[in-house]
């Protein structure tokens, strides 16, 4: 059953599957969901060692999906040579790298030359650039970051070409949802000033963000993805992270079983089922109207 048809009266919205290429079983399942049209949008792990192999599979939905870079910065090991910022070979846990860009203390260089290695990682396997740039636990948000994307995305001449998430919304949405409220206001607060940055610099961006989860298998993903649907904005924008489970995603990442909860949810006939009863649809960035 299909969810794309679009009538005037929807709520348009993208559904973006981020961690593809995290593992060759996360890849399996985000192919499966863009494969069913139960997705609209796809953000890929380019440092991944799956990656050129899982960019052949995903190429085939060029034009069909917006298919973007997942920018990583905290998993697994990096493109580059970064002595400063993982001397071991192996990038920084969320809370170190927090800390180190709160205080000023990133290394610049060893960054943008991450950045762009990242960048030309998707361009290289996929023949272009990214349709959208996002982060792996949102790193794009953190100061100094979000300036060395900007200027690696505009020297590329993809300013006014791509778009870029931002995972702020509106206070009262996030309280009206009900949904990782915590977790929602604090990237709220660290988005603060970005979408006016990154349009400043000739980015688009969303407006409306929904999706944070508690990664519980046993939760009821149809009341839970319903609350990503209340008080949406006028580009809405939801996450999520599909995906089938093996050795590789255990071995790094403790998200796991609730990802295979979240794929069954939007293969199933429970999925459409609750669009077509909130009146919603899925669509690509440039169908949405701007606000």
């Amino acid at each position: 059953m299909s969810v794309r048809g679009v009538t005037a009266r929807q709520l348009r919205f993208v559904l973006c599957a981020d961690d593809y290429a995290f593992s060759p079983a996360v890849s399996r399942g985000i192919l499966e969901a863009l494969a069913a049209r139960r997705i609209s949008a796809t953000g890929a792990m380019t440092t991944r060692p799956s990656w050129p192999e899982a960019a052949r599979a995903l190429a085939r939905f060029a034009g069909v999906a917006d298919l973007g870079l997942h920018l990583n910065l905290t998993a697994g090991a990096p493109l580059t040579h970064m002595p400063r910022f993982a001397p071991e070979g192996v990038l920084p846990a969320l809370r170190t790298l927090l800390a180190a860009a709160q205080a000023g203390r990133l290394p610049e260089a060893e960054i943008r030359s991450e950045i762009d290695a990242q960048l030309d990682a998707f361009a290289a396997a996929m023949g272009c650039g990214p349709d959208f740039l996002d982060g792996h636990q949102h790193v794009q948000l953190l100061p100094g970051i979000r300036v060395w994307i900007f200027d690696a995305l505009k020297k590329r001449g993809l300013a006014g070409k791509i778009y870029l998430r931002d995972s702020a919304d509106r206070v009262s949405a996030i309280v009206r949802r009900g949904a990782q409220i915590p977790k929602a206001l604090y990237l709220t607060r660290l988005a603060r000033g970005f979408a006016q940055e990154a349009r400043a610099r000739g980015f688009a961006v969303n407006a409306g963000f929904a999706g944070y989860s508690g990664f519980d298998p046993k939760a009821d993903q149809t009341a839970a993805f319903a609350r990503f649907l209340v008080a949406p904005g006028a580009r809405h924008l939801i996450m999520c992270h599909p995906g089938h489970v093996d050795a590789e995603l255990a071995a790094i990442d403790s998200v796991t079983d609730a990802r295979e909860s979240e794929l069954a949810f939007l293969l199933s006939d429970a999925f459409p089922t609750l669009l077509a009863r909130k009146g919603a649809a899925l669509a690509r960035f440039h169908e949405l109207t701007p606000p």
